[in-house]
């Protein structure tokens, strides 16, 4: 009768209600990486992100790049959206003037009406010429001053007069007009050059 009272306490008989648990435990315990894949696998993250870097970099300095040329263009086009029009004025200028230098020279004793006709369109084209620079339209006389290729196109060359360096403008028929900066119309100059003819 003890026999059968007493517990069986063989390996067989041991409870199994832990077994489960021992398992799950078991099952998420992570498995040691070797150290060779470890450090491969931190290279190529490593290799990933400056890929990246690389690549976000780039981009951002060409969005820069695009946001600078389009507010260039911007400003071009306002700055410059006038230039026709400014071109058409300034040779309304230009005619202007050769009207005025049609007029007879001042001089002593002329008739009053001449002096008064030659003071009120010099004073129409005072007037002109600050309208016009205000809006960034300027007038550059050549004549006197060495040739500016960026401001002067020759129409002719003469041997330089007496105490005059050669490449000087010697006459100017038109001045030349900038707007903002940029060329509108460039002068029309002779200028002085050394071994030239007279019907150069």
């Amino acid at each position: 009768m003890n026999d059968r009272n007493t517990p069986d306490m063989s390996p067989d008989a041991v409870p199994q209600d832990n077994a489960p648990e021992a398992a799950s435990r078991e099952a998420t315990q992570p498995l040691p990486e070797q150290p060779a894949d470890a450090m491969a696998r931190i290279a190529e993250l490593e290799a990933a992100l400056a890929e990246t870097k690389d690549r976000w970099m780039r981009s951002e300095a060409e969005m820069q790049n695009l946001r600078a040329r389009t507010k260039r263009e911007v400003e071009d086009a306002r700055q410059y959206a006038v230039q026709k029009f400014a071109r058409d004025v300034v040779e309304a200028a230009d005619n202007l003037r050769r009207g005025l230098d049609a007029l007879p020279a001042a001089e002593e004793g002329e008739a009053e009406l001449l002096t008064k006709l030659r003071g009120g369109f010099e004073g129409v084209e005072r007037n002109f010429i600050g309208i016009l620079e205000r809006n960034g339209v300027v007038r550059h006389d050549a004549e006197g001053k060495p040739f500016d290729p960026d401001l002067h196109q020759a129409m002719a060359q003469q041997p330089p007069p007496e105490g005059v360096a050669s490449g000087t403008v010697i006459q100017a028929w038109t001045p030349a007009w900038t707007l903002n900066g940029r060329l509108l119309k460039p002068a029309m100059v002779v200028v002085a050059g050394e071994g030239v003819s007279e019907t150069a």
